[in-house]
């Protein structure tokens, strides 16, 4: 999946917490909201505050098919509230290669 891709799926299933999603889809969603944050932040820390806003439930979504992707609940994401031990173990998980057959979460994702 290229970054193009990716984008468009996570923006497609905004607010699908169903399903899984490869390691690709996810970290390419994560270089875009970065990036475009970053880059707003340049003109206005305001206008980049309403971008990252206005991605929380995409993020959140694509967040959460990616830890069922590797046999997590979504809800694991919740431990981002601890600061850098919570983050640094999500970026654990989230690197993990996925689960290659089905789960409770359901089939693999095709591409």
């Amino acid at each position: 999946m290229n970054f193009m891709d990716a984008v468009k799926v996570c923006f497609a299933k905004y607010a699908d917490f169903n399903g899984r999603a490869k390691r690709p889809e996810f970290w390419w969603f994560v270089l875009f909201c970065v990036v475009v944050s970053l880059v707003l932040e340049i003109f206005s820390s305001y206008i980049s505050w309403a971008f990252s806003l206005a991605t929380l439930v995409p993020s959140l979504s694509a967040g959460a098919r990616r830890l069922h992707d590797t046999n997590k609940s979504g809800w694991l994401q919740l431990i981002g509230l601890i600061p850098i031990l919570g983050w640094i173990y999500l970026i654990y998980v989230c690197a993990q290669p996925g689960d290659t057959g089905d789960n409770p979460y359901g089939a693999p994702p095709a591409n």
